[in-house]
């Protein structure tokens, strides 16, 4: 195996620095929109989770509510309705979180 003079890299990996360079120079939005994926992995995927589950939390919300305007057993379903609006207000504050980290460079 032999190493870059440069680099002091082997050779195959100094490689993928020149790929990078000329990545960069060709189409810079790519190389920004790659470079952000490696600093923050999987974001896109934690933002759908939070999405999905503030989804969940919001139809659960729904049902509990109408079920406590019927007056059904409202000492049962009032803390599981308490539940629900939490995990709707986690959700929206871990999104909110993401979306600002997401931002700042």
């Amino acid at each position: 195996m032999r190493l870059s003079r440069v680099t002091g890299m082997p050779e195959q990996l100094s490689g993928s620095r020149s790929a990078a360079k000329r990545l960069k120079e060709t189409d810079p939005e790519a190389y920004a929109r790659l470079k952000a994926e490696a600093a923050a992995p999987y974001r896109g995927l934690r933002k759908f989770i939070y999405v999905a589950f503030g989804a969940s939390g919001f139809i659960g919300g729904f049902i509990f509510l109408t079920q406590l305007i019927a007056g059904q057993n409202v000492a049962e379903v009032l803390p599981n309705f308490a539940v629900q609006v939490g995990v709707v207000a986690l959700m929206v504050w871990l999104f909110r979180l993401e979306s600002k980290a997401e931002r700042k460079p």
